[in-house]
């Protein structure tokens, strides 16, 4: 009996010492997986805070607002303030190009009308002032042609229905040369491998016929 008490005592031990060991482990495990946990979780916070989305916003129309006749031909013919923040690290320059995809009719739209090209606005610069004036835009501007074939901002003159205005920022991550007034496509083409950021801001407007 004595022999059979201390073998199962050397037994019962090991098995102790099994259990105690493999709960060890798992106690070991699981504070390892938190401690991953809270590391992925800090992680994803601080590139959420570093990550900001590019926007562009402008006081005068909400996105897919409507626009106020101030800025159409119809009236002044002003160009709108523009806002835009959370610029991609990195950026060196920024492009606005403003177009209407639905001209001549909406209901049967045959090209895209430019209505504003702006290029080599600085990042330093947080948006454009309502009705800004060749002379008074940002250090470095440089303006291409609209589809009136003249530089500078013309406003919604739709022939029919409800068109879309759409107010592009483009991020670049080079300053571009002295494209000498070109067109929206010109640009475009030299945009090209440049992009790092786009936010588009639609604003609609119909003529009262």
């Amino acid at each position: 009996m004595k022999g059979r008490s201390t073998a199962y005592s050397r037994i019962n031990g090991k098995i102790s010492l099994s259990k105690s060991f493999s709960i060890t482990l798992a106690l070991l495990w699981f504070t390892m997986l938190v401690g991953t946990s809270q590391a992925d979780t800090t992680l994803s916070q601080n590139n959420t805070e570093n990550t900001m989305a590019l926007t562009l916003t402008s006081p005068a129309f909400a996105h897919n607002g409507l626009i106020p006749a101030q800025f159409t031909c119809d009236s002044q013919d002003l160009s709108p303030a523009l806002a835009w923040s959370g610029l991609p690290e990195g950026t060196k320059s920024l492009v606005l190009i403003v177009d209407d995809p639905d001209a001549p009719d909406p209901a049967a739209p045959k090209m895209t009308w430019v209505h504003w090209v702006l290029y080599n606005i600085p990042p330093q610069v947080a948006g454009l002032a309502e009705a800004i004036a060749p002379a008074q835009l940002p250090a470095g501007t440089l303006e291409g042609i609209n589809d009136w074939k003249r530089t500078g901002y013309g406003g919604p003159c739709p022939p029919i229905g409800v068109h879309r205005y759409f107010h592009k920022l483009y991020a670049l991550d080079t300053v571009l040369p002295d494209l000498k007034q070109p067109t929206k496509t010109q640009l475009e083409k030299s945009m090209q491998g440049h992009i790092l950021g786009h936010v588009e801001l639609v604003g609609r407007y119909q003529r009262n016929q």
